[in-house]
């Protein structure tokens, strides 16, 4: 429990048990590697190197079939114009798109790269298996 004090000379002070003091520290360092990283985020947003989605725009993601699906129209891309700019077929894009196929890396890359994207930007947070988890079912 803090105690609330004065110095000799009027100033307020407070004595806190060692306990409370270490967990106000590691608070405030928290505080100050999280304040970097919101600059640091502020400032890719500020030259361009990073960009943001309107709430209209999250509503849209969220409502989309797969994020492939809403960052292609975002973009302005129809799917025949994607799939040929990316070297795959019309109807395995779609595939990719509705869930039914997940596409390789390979190809996947090439996407995120036409879209200009990172790779994590086509992936729905659903779509991701735990690691040491798999789709498969196994017999025992």
């Amino acid at each position: 429990m803090p105690v609330m004090t004065k110095s000799p000379s009027g100033e307020d002070i407070v004595i806190l048990a060692r306990k409370e003091y270490d967990r106000l520290v590691a608070a405030a360092s928290q505080d100050t590697a999280d304040t970097a990283a919101a600059r640091s985020a502020l400032a890719r947003i500020k030259t361009g190197e990073e960009r943001t989605l309107t709430s209209a725009e999250v509503d849209a993601l969220l409502a989309s079939k797969s994020p492939l699906s809403f960052y292609r129209k975002r973009a302005g891309w129809t799917q025949a114009a994607l799939a040929k700019s990316v070297g795959i077929a019309q109807g395995f894009l779609s595939e990719i798109e509705a869930g039914r196929k997940t596409g390789d890396v390979k190809t996947l890359r090439k996407i995120a790269d036409t879209l200009d994207l990172q790779l994590d930007d086509l992936v729905s947070p659903k779509d991701c298996i735990p690691i040491g988890q798999s789709k498969r079912k196994t017999s025992r």
